[in-house]
């Protein structure tokens, strides 16, 4: 990986962004469920499309191969940060329902930062 500090800090802004979304929008969550659980998604794509960007853009080779390193770093911080708000903080889902509920959601990660990867890698050959 071309800067561990680097990763970690984009990958935590990566779940910043939609956090906050999340947080701002969370009165349409209890009125309009399935509105909220549309633009979440969004949120999340915009957010990791951006920061690949960012970070990929001082790279200078193995786009392909720092993509899935970034997405599965990314994927974790993600999982990792909203398993302690999700599962022992005041919302108390199990891993499942967390899993199906949200979780799921951040393998939009790793899919764009590999895509994005391996877009780079095969436009510099």
């Amino acid at each position: 990986m071309r800067s561990i500090k680097s990763a970690l800090f984009h990958g935590f802004l990566v779940w910043l962004i939609p956090f906050i979304f999340g947080f701002l929008l969370f009165p349409i969550h209890e009125s309009d469920r399935i509105l909220f659980e549309s633009i979440m998604p969004v949120v999340v794509t915009i957010s990791a499309v951006l920061f690949t960007f960012l970070y990929l853009k001082k790279q200078k080779s193995n786009y392909f191969k720092e993509g899935i390193l970034l997405g599965i770093t990314w994927f974790i911080i993600n999982i990792a940060i909203d398993l302690l708000l999700f599962m022992w903080g005041p919302m108390k889902m199990t891993f499942l329902a967390y899993m199906s509920d949200i979780g799921l959601t951040y393998l939009i990660i790793p899919i764009i930062t590999i895509g994005i990867g391996a877009l780079i890698e095969n436009k510099k050959e």
